[in-house]
């Protein structure tokens, strides 16, 4: 007979919730690896109503949710990172195995690339046992973040390895595609469905309205309809034809709107902390988040920013009961899961850096009384957390009521079942490297990658070039291998050449810290030294010059010295080629998703929170030619 406590009991448990927790800190977990497809579950709960799929959802969580003791439910409420082994096993660390069946966490994301889908999903089925092995055999929902694209910067995206590899979310915006955005949504969900994944930490649905900011390369852009019509398909394609076992649940983030950061830092660091309104446009940032709750929203997140100079309390978003019970649930008639951004509890370190909790005006709080308001918030689960004992210990004194708890755990558990992961938690391990990135995917992502470039210049019309051995090629940012694929010749400087291939990064100011470095912050201008050298080259050869608009840039000078002017949001060296040769009737398709600034002044003088209000930028969003028009 399975014991089962009474609330009484459990309520009486909670007081040694400190002492549970070190216990369980303390034993020596083995390491475990199912090296099979064959799974079991624990017989003990085979008969139970919970697992019997006749049932209706609500009826099953009922039953699930009156057998779990308080322990089991606080455990449901934190998401937090795990990593495939570094060697390439699928063998499961001792701290995952702690996780799951100590501490009876059963939502995760996974951080890193992913390098062998076959190893992946074998590793996934470990971690999947495991939570078998608990006294309810709750299964895993896994996460990720964005992992199809060729930003990597931790905490936000992770680049394609094995998997298809597209545009980034702004080259998909720049093609103004609804039907593939959904394609591309659609794909994924497949390829995350084959090693495991269920739960997709985006779409990024923030305004990029304040052209600094250094998440801008995970939005859509600056035009709220356009970022409404395409989260609508993004999230269409991650569901399929209706929500359930093929489903992957998406997380449309950052509630609500966090475009509008002061100076465009962004607010994973103290610097970045505000979120603010000069323009009175805190309306405008809601218009992607009322589509998408609209299309069908299974979760979403807030940001760290605290919104300064509203009706709003001035903390961060996740822990703000205005912002989320009053707005998103009580007015935009939200329902679903709110998960918080990560770590806005307890203080970590990132890479090396440390990196104080995102607990924006409520930094005096302690740790308990953190987790409090962001219960009391209405928040559900704690992303980037692991303190169950903080849960214990404020039902355990009654400052939190177990029916609080109830509430978040009864939606978290409700998605498990939706997801049918009580009925075939497993996957195909044998399948995987077959269903991720396919041919037929992988043809996808590259047309899509060569369509998104954006034209936006072509002076004397020297796009697309012709191709003749004979001309001499100077270049930068390009594998020089990839030209002489296509027997075209490179030389060493630019006095030597016929025509220059530069490829460039936006501008950015480099941030120190294993962390903080990721992040393309400051200026969008390039520095005295910078423009001199560049403008050296275009003064000595006809150059054609390629620029990765990871946020915008005020560029003006490119514009006027290179013989042509293109963008891209994420592609690869041999897309660049095709595109700029024409190979294959390849032609840049794409329209800007924002503003081109013509300087830091009028980025400065401008409102953060009002779209399309730079002072005479150098290129408007909508900008694109095509050769035809040249």
């Amino acid at each position: 007979m399975v014991y089962r406590s009474t609330r009484s009991d459990r309520k009486k448990q909670a007081f040694i919730g400190l002492l549970f927790a070190a216990t369980a800190m303390a034993k020596a977990v083995p390491a475990r690896s199912f090296q099979h497809n064959a799974f079991t579950r624990r017989s003990n709960t085979e008969m139970l109503p919970y697992r019997d799929a006749s049932l209706s959802v609500d009826e099953r969580v009922d039953d699930l949710i009156q057998r779990m003791t308080l322990e089991e439910k606080a455990g449901q409420l934190f998401q937090n990172a795990l990593n495939l082994p570094a060697n390439g096993s699928s063998t499961l660390v001792n701290t995952t195995v702690l996780a799951i069946e100590g501490n009876f966490q059963t939502h995760f994301n996974l951080a890193g690339a992913v390098d062998s889908p076959r190893v992946a999903a074998l590793w996934h089925n470990n971690v999947q046992q495991s939570a078998l092995n608990t006294r309810l055999g709750i299964p895993v929902t896994m996460s990720s973040d964005p992992r199809n694209s060729y930003i990597d910067a931790v905490g936000s995206q992770i680049a394609a390895t094995a998997f298809s590899q597209w545009p980034g979310s702004l080259g998909l915006a720049a093609l103004r595609d609804a039907s593939l955005v959904k394609k591309f949504a659609n794909i994924v969900r497949q390829e995350y469905l084959a090693i495991g994944l269920r739960s997709a930490l985006h779409p990024q649905v923030d305004l990029s309205t304040e052209p600094r900011w250094a998440r801008i390369g995970g939005t859509m852009g600056e035009d709220a309809n356009l970022t409404a019509e395409l989260v609508v398909a993004y999230i269409q394609g991650f569901t399929g034809d209706e929500f359930g076992n093929q489903s992957v649940t998406t997380v449309t983030k950052h509630f609500p709107g966090s475009g509008p950061v002061e100076d465009g830092e962004d607010s994973h660091f103290t610097y970045g902390k505000n979120a603010t309104y000069p323009g009175n446009n805190f309306e405008h940032h809601l218009i992607p988040f009322k589509a998408a709750i609209k299309a069908g929203a299974r979760q979403i997140m807030p940001y760290y920013s605290r919104p300064m100079g509203t009706k709003y309390e001035e903390v961060a978003s996740g822990m703000n009961k205005g912002i989320v019970t009053d707005l998103l649930r009580n007015e935009l008639g939200f329902d679903g899961i709110v998960v918080t951004d990560w770590g806005l509890v307890t203080d970590g370190v990132i890479r090396g850096q440390d990196m104080p909790a995102r607990a924006w005006g409520a930094e005096n709080l302690t740790e308990i009384q953190r987790a409090e308001k962001i219960l009391n918030a209405g928040a559900d689960q704690f992303g980037g957390e692991k303190r169950v004992d903080l849960i214990l210990q404020l039902v355990g004194n009654n400052t939190i009521t177990e029916d609080r708890i109830d509430i978040s755990v009864r939606r978290l558990l409700r998605e498990k079942f939706l997801l049918g992961l009580f009925e075939n938690p497993f996957v195909d391990v044998d399948a995987a490297d077959k269903l991720v990135n396919t041919p037929e995917f992988n043809a996808a992502a590259q047309d899509a990658q060569r369509k998104s470039f954006t034209l936006l210049t072509n002076n004397a019309t020297v796009l697309p070039l012709k191709h003749d051995k004979r001309v001499k090629f100077y270049t930068e940012g390009l594998n020089t291998t990839l030209l002489a694929q296509r027997k075209v010749t490179v030389v060493a400087t630019p006095e030597e050449a016929d025509i220059a291939l530069i490829r460039l990064q936006a501008p950015y100011e480099p941030r120190p810290g294993g962390f903080e470095k990721s992040y393309h912050a400051g200026s969008l201008e390039y520095n005295v030294t910078e423009r001199a050298r560049q403008a050296a080259i275009y003064s000595t050869v006809p150059t054609i010059v390629d620029i990765f608009l990871d946020r915008p840039a005020a560029i003006p000078e490119i514009a006027e010295q290179a013989k042509a002017l293109m963008a891209n949001y994420g592609a690869s060296g041999e897309a660049f080629l095709d595109v700029v040769f024409g190979a294959d009737g390849y032609k840049p398709q794409g329209k800007l998703p924002f503003d081109l600034p013509r300087s830091m002044e009028a980025v400065e003088a401008s409102n953060g929170d009002v779209p399309f209000d730079t002072v005479n930028p150098v290129f408007r969003f909508g900008h694109g030619l095509s050769y035809e028009d040249c």
